[in-house]
C-alpha cells in the first residue's frame, strides 16, 4: 500500500428562507441545525466528526445560504442506529430534501460526507442542485488500487467492522489520535476533531468503513445530472507521489461528464482547517458557476 494512500486510508478509518433552529432529531441517522438564508446547502462531516466541522464555513455563508448541517447517529454525541448504516443515512437525507421540500440543495460533504454527497446524488438526481466533496471519493480503496473492487475488500471491511466492535472507548481514543496527527497540521485542530472522537461510538464508526468500502459508486455517479466538483488533498503525500495520487482522484470521477477536480496542495485531510482559504475560494468558485435558480 503506498504511503499517499495510507494517509488518506486513516482518513476514513480513524476518524467528511431565513431561518435559524436548534439541533434536533431529524432522523434517527442524523441530527440537524438550520441557520441562515437563502438556497439550501446541506453540509455532510466525515467519520468520527460532528457538523461543527463545518463551523467556519456556517460562519462565512449563512448570509447567502441557508445551510442544513448535518451530524450523524454515532458521531460527535448523537446516538448510534443499527445496520445498515451508511444506506439509511442516505435514504433519510433524501427523505429530509423532500419533507422539507428543499428546492435543489447543494451538497457538500467532506471525506465519508464526500461519498454520501455523491450516493444522494445518484440516487436521486432530480433533488440536487450540485455536489462538492472535500476529500471523499466514490470508492475509496481504488485511490491505492485500482484493481480494487468491493468484493475484493469483503474480507478486509468484515476485520475492520469486528476490529472496531471491540474497542474500548480508550482504544478509539488512542488510535484516533494517531490517525488525525496524520490528517491535521495544527495541535490545536487536533484537539478539536479528539473531543468529537470522545463522543463517538467505535462499533458505528467501523460499521461505516466496512460500508464504504464495501460500496463502489464509480459507475453510479454517471447518474448524477448536477454539477460537481471533487477537491483533494495532497498534503500528506510526499511529492513524488502527487502525480500519481491526482491522477487517482480524476479517475474516481472519470464517469461523471464535467466534474471537476481541484487538489490543495498544502492541505492535509481536513481542508477546512489546513487552509481554509483554498476551500473557500473552490467553494465561491463553484457556487459563482451554478446556474441561477
Amino acid at each position: 500500500m503506498s504511503t499517499s494512500f495510507k494517509c488518506v486510508f486513516a482518513a476514513v478509518l480513524l476518524l467528511g428562507a431565513a431561518a435559524t433552529a436548534p439541533a434536533q432529531q431529524a432522523h434517527p441517522s442524523f441530527s440537524v441545525t438550520v441557520s441562515g438564508r437563502g438556497p439550501a446547502v446541506i453540509l455532510i462531516p466525515g467519520l468520527l466528526s460532528s457538523g461543527e466541522v463545518w463551523k467556519s464555513t456556517v460562519e462565512r455563508y449563512q448570509q447567502h445560504f441557508t445551510l442544513h448541517t448535518v451530524t450523524l447517529a454515532g458521531f460527535g454525541g448523537p446516538a448510534p442506529i443499527g445496520s445498515p448504516f451508511l444506506s439509511t443515512v442516505r435514504d433519510e437525507i433524501i427523505g429530509y430534501i423532500r419533507a422539507r421540500k428543499l428546492s435543489k440543495p447543494i451538497v457538500i460533504g467532506h471525506s465519508l460526507g464526500g461519498f454520501m454527497a455523491f450516493w444522494i446524488a445518484s440516487t436521486a438526481p432530480d433533488l440536487v442542485g450540485g455536489v462538492v466533496a472535500v476529500d471523499g471519493v466514490p470508492f475509496l480503496p481504488a485511490l491505492g488500487n485500482p484493481a480494487a473492487t468491493a468484493e475484493s475488500m469483503s474480507a478486509q471491511a468484515k476485520q475492520i467492522a469486528s476490529l472496531y466492535a471491540s474497542l474500548s472507548p480508550e482504544q478509539l481514543l488512542a488510535q484516533s489520535r494517531m490517525a488525525m496527527a496524520m490528517m491535521i497540521t495544527a495541535p490545536a485542530d487536533v484537539e478539536t476533531a479528539m473531543a468529537w472522537v470522545s463522543k463517538s461510538d467505535a462499533a458505528t464508526a467501523g460499521r461505516a468503513v466496512a460500508e464504504l468500502t464495501t460500496t463502489d459508486l464509480r459507475a453510479d455517479v454517471a447518474k448524477i445530472t448536477a454539477p460537481a466538483l471533487l477537491i483533494g488533498a495532497l498534503g500528506s503525500a510526499p511529492e513524488p507521489m502527487r502525480p500519481a495520487l491526482e491522477k487517482a482522484y480524476h479517475a474516481q470521477v472519470s464517469r461523471l461528464p464535467g466534474a471537476r477536480v481541484k487538489m490543495a496542495p498544502g492541505a492535509r485531510h481536513f481542508i477546512m482547517f489546513d487552509d481554509p482559504a483554498f476551500l473557500f475560494a473552490a467553494f465561491d468558485q463553484f457556487f459563482a458557476s451554478l446556474p441561477a435558480k
